[in-house]
């Protein structure tokens, strides 16, 4: 085993070890050369090598989201860091733990006019949880040390991404037998939050309001598949006093909750909307995806709204009261052990609606012709394994809301901030890192926008990737007004005649096609199937007719 000579190198790469932190995804570079050496020359780490660090920023961040734990990058200096940063947002608002490793000049050879060199530190100062800016030199060590063990357990304790900038002078690629330190290896903290006396003794007053009221609503945003037992969500579902919305994103399943947000509120009236109105709103998990939901809670806002989260409470409803520092799971153990059943009439009231709306959907289904919204019933309806489902934002999440999601599947989707830029990374990442099948459901300017997603070599053969391809963003057709904007369909719906057919055949993937409802059926019954390579399915949808059929749904369902 060989080391690179270079102590600051030795010493991030055995703390990254010491705390179990080994998928480690380098992107190439010169700078960055004593890291490479260090990880792969270590043995104990798995390391990835992906060239595009937007894609690899993406890689990682769908690994860390199935793995629960920091995942690595590496690159060299210069610009190629800037390319992390969309994945860094999105893991800074989605609770993803992600380590930046960036190489760079030395402090005495920044802002001279050296070549690939920019001012690093710092530089996500905006979206990280932690800037450790290390210092090159035997008599910065200590220092370099306590930053480092702080960054590493920051993305441990906290889940979220940290930067850590590490300048190396020329010679970069010089290796050393032995290493020359023993960095101290402070551990993580346990985040383990106790269900202590003092904090029962904290939800009494709540509890008093809770078992007081007869409208609570429950709201679930994003998270992670068996995060809430189901004892809890079974006593939640038999109150009659409660109502509990969920998205697809949610992965909570009960018959009693509704799944389907916008199916429900987007036909109500006024009168509906005061009855619907609930007196305590409580909510947990990550982003909601209905902007119909926060319209309406924004406008009838709750007497009380109390968001339990570990980490952070956002006041998106403009009521937020109480902020319960736990995860959801130990909140509701504690809480409902308290918590009384309260009769009522709003949760049958609302499952009445529930069902009528269920009824029209499933005639409207059979009487539309084919295009986007029948497309995502016969992909929904085609997961017929346990297996996850990755969706792009835009269209295909906000489709994916109208639909019942089998509770054996999973669902993923990046609405930390709900961009486009890395859907099919992200969906690599987490397919390689997953023991489940992956599908990504996408649409065909974000699988375009990608599309260097499917240069990488960690892509296993039991992806799937499903890409509608309607010609242009559809989303903007449903927007309010979009259509009349100036030179609408090039400057916002940016239509094209362009197909994935070439993309699967430069990276060796399996391409198919449908453009009709019989043809769709016949390719998802073998699809997922296994297969000596991924596999690419690209429907082709009418681009003119999705937006009014969409429109004309939410008209029909009332």
């Amino acid at each position: 085993m060989k080391f690179s000579s270079k102590v600051l190198s030795q010493t991030v790469v055995q703390l990254c070890y010491a705390k179990d932190i080994v998928h480690i995804v380098i992107s190439p570079g010169s700078r960055n050369a004593p890291l490479t050496i260090g990880f792969n020359e270590h043995g104990k780490f798995k390391n990835f090598s992906i060239v595009d660090e937007r894609c690899a920023a993406f890689f990682a961040l769908g690994m860390a989201q199935q793995l629960q734990k920091p995942v690595v990058l590496v690159c060299t200096s210069g610009s190629a860091l800037l390319n992390y940063y969309p994945a860094i947002a999105e893991a800074f608002y989605s609770d993803i733990p992600l380590v930046v490793l960036s190489a760079d000049r030395p402090q005495n050879l920044v802002d001279i006019g050296d070549g690939q060199t920019i001012n690093q530190e710092n530089v996500f100062s905006n979206h990280i949880l932690y800037n450790a800016n290390c210092k090159e030199g035997d008599e910065h060590q200590i220092f370099n040390e306590t930053e480092i063990n702080v960054a590493l357990n920051t993305a441990i304790e906290l889940k979220g991404p940290v930067h850590i900038n590490l300048p190396f002078s020329e010679p970069l690629y010089n290796v050393v037998d032995d290493v020359q330190v023993q960095p101290q290896h402070v551990p993580a903290r346990s985040t383990n939050t106790a269900s202590s006396e003092s904090f029962v003794k904290e939800l009494k007053p709540f509890v008093e309001k809770w078992n007081q009221s007869k409208k609570k609503m429950i709201l679930v945003g994003v998270l992670s598949p068996e995060s809430v037992e189901q004892q809890y969500i079974n006593s939640l579902a038999n109150d009659p006093s409660v109502l509990v919305l969920t998205e697809t994103t949610s992965n909570i399943h009960h018959d009693h909750f509704i799944s389907a947000i916008d199916q429900l509120i987007a036909p109500l009236k006024e009168a509906d909307f005061e009855a619907l109105q609930p007196d305590i709103l409580l909510t947990f998990g990550g982003m909601i995806v209905s902007k119909k939901i926060k319209a309406f809670l924004r406008n009838h806002a709750p007497k009380e709204h109390w968001h339990v989260d570990e980490k952070k409470a956002y006041d998106t409803f403009f009521s937020l009261k109480k902020h319960f520092k736990v995860c959801p799971n130990q909140f509701l153990k504690s809480f409902l052990s308290e918590a009384k059943s309260t009769e009522s009439e709003y949760h049958e009231a609302w499952k009445q609606v529930k069902d009528w709306r269920t009824q029209k959907h499933a005639q409207y289904l059979k009487q539309i012709p084919f295009c986007d919204f029948k497309v995502h019933e016969h992909i929904i309806s085609s997961l017929s394994n346990p297996m996850d489902m990755q969706l792009s934002n835009s269209t295909a999440i906000r489709y994916s809301q109208l639909f019942t999601i089998p509770e054996k599947v999973h669902v993923y989707c990046n609405r930390g901030t709900s961009g486009i830029d890395g859907s099919t990374s992200t969906a690599i990442g987490a397919a390689y890192a997953s023991a489940r099948q992956t599908v990504l459901v996408t649409g065909d300017l974000g699988f375009l926008y990608d599309s260097n997603a499917l240069w990488n070599d960690h892509i296993p053969n039991s992806f799937r990737i499903i890409v509608i391809n309607n010609g242009g963003g559809g989303i903007f057709r449903i927007l309010p007004k979009a259509k009349d904007a100036k030179n609408f369909e090039h400057f916002f719906e940016t239509k094209h005649t362009l197909t994935s057919m070439h993309l699967c055949a430069m990276f060796g993937l399996e391409y198919t096609t449908a453009a009709s409802e019989e043809t769709l059926q016949k390719e998802l019954k073998t699809f997922y199937n296994a297969s000596e390579s991924p596999k690419l399915l690209e429907v082709f949808t009418p681009s003119q007719i999705n937006d009014q059929v969409l429109l004309e749904y939410f008209q029909f369902i009332a």
